[in-house]
């Protein structure tokens, strides 16, 4: 049975940016993701060897290709099973999501970038990401 929460991983991730759903990317880009972490996108977010591996098996547990969300599934449509995406942004599935945003949009200073989800989606912070929440800002 999955664990719905991890209270490791939502001080650790959450501490920083928004601590993404892990039916977001499949297993593989989970593991490629807390192997790298002294390297974590150009910081470095070490953990101890005990939190580390507690979330990734969190992370492995309820990734896209093996967990029980629907969104999983979705995300590992059209994706090989040997991808290893390390931003959520690279999947088909977001990019086809967001295929009606302008480039421009992403580099507003209110925004900053496609991976802070916070910027438009009122609920990010909850995973939630219903189309009818978002407010891009100006």
């Amino acid at each position: 049975m999955p664990r719905l929460a991890n209270k490791n991983r939502q001080r650790e991730c959450a501490s920083c940016h928004i601590a993404c759903s892990p039916a977001l990317l499949p297993q593989a880009s989970w593991k490629k993701l807390m192997a790298g972490l002294d390297k974590h996108f150009g910081e470095n977010a070490s953990l101890d060897p005990v939190t580390q591996a507690d979330i990734l098996r969190f992370l492995e547990i309820n990734a896209a290709d093996t967990g029980p969300s629907p969104i999983g599934r979705r995300v590992m449509k059209g994706m090989n099973a040997k991808d290893a995406p390390l931003r959520i942004t690279e999947t088909r599935w977001f990019v086809r999501k967001h295929d009606e945003v302008a480039r421009s949009t992403w580099s507003r200073k209110s925004v900053g970038s496609a991976a802070n989800c916070a910027a438009c989606h009122q609920k990010a912070d909850q995973g939630r990401f219903d189309e009818h929440a978002i407010r891009i800002p100006k």
